[in-house]
């Protein structure tokens, strides 16, 4: 017997037990479908000072949201738990009233090695934000992402105000 939907929303020819489950996760959708995967925001708390022309690994240590708990407030490390391409967003703030960065630079990493990265140039004793965004497929399992800040003006600060200045963030958009 056949499966048959009327206008009215009845269904007919299915008998009980005919639905494998009530519940969908991300394994049951096709592959290239996004539904409630990994999706986090993270920012700094207090000021990290970065030694000049040195890549530094920022301390996200406080989150906003973590739906899988694949973030990190240790290691500051994103490491999802399902297969896909990955929208990542960082912005680094600096602070020029402790020091004067002229350029400030900010950097996804994706298993120790540099994705994307961004540098911005700021005026004379004057604050500055480097964003960088990018699509990055992560394997979900062991694949992960972190942030790297550099400046060229002696010990930079970072800004942390709530997170306004200093953040990253990740969500899936489409499983692997």
């Amino acid at each position: 017997m056949s499966m048959v939907i009327s206008g009215s929303g009845t269904i007919t020819g299915l008998s009980a037990g005919g639905l494998p489950s009530a519940s969908v996760t991300q394994t049951n959708i096709a592959a290239g479908v996004a539904s409630t995967g990994p999706a986090f925001s993270a920012y700094l708390s207090a000021n990290q000072s970065l030694t000049a022309l040195t890549y530094t690994k920022v301390q996200f240590d406080t989150e906003e949201f973590d739906t899988d708990s694949c973030f990190n407030t240790s290691t500051y490390k994103f490491t999802p738990t399902v297969a896909g391409y990955y929208q990542v967003n960082a912005t680094i703030g600096f602070d020029a009233t402790s020091v004067n960065p002229q350029w400030g630079g900010v950097a996804i990493y994706k298993n120790g090695a540099v994705v994307r990265q961004n540098r911005v140039t700021g005026n004379t004793y004057t604050s500055c934000a480097a964003p960088v965004s990018s699509v990055v497929y992560l394997n979900g399992s062991t694949d992960y992402l972190e942030i790297f800040a550099i400046t060229n003006g002696g010990t930079g600060v970072f800004v942390s105000s709530s997170g306004q200045w200093s953040n990253f963030s990740a969500a899936l958009v489409r499983a692997a």
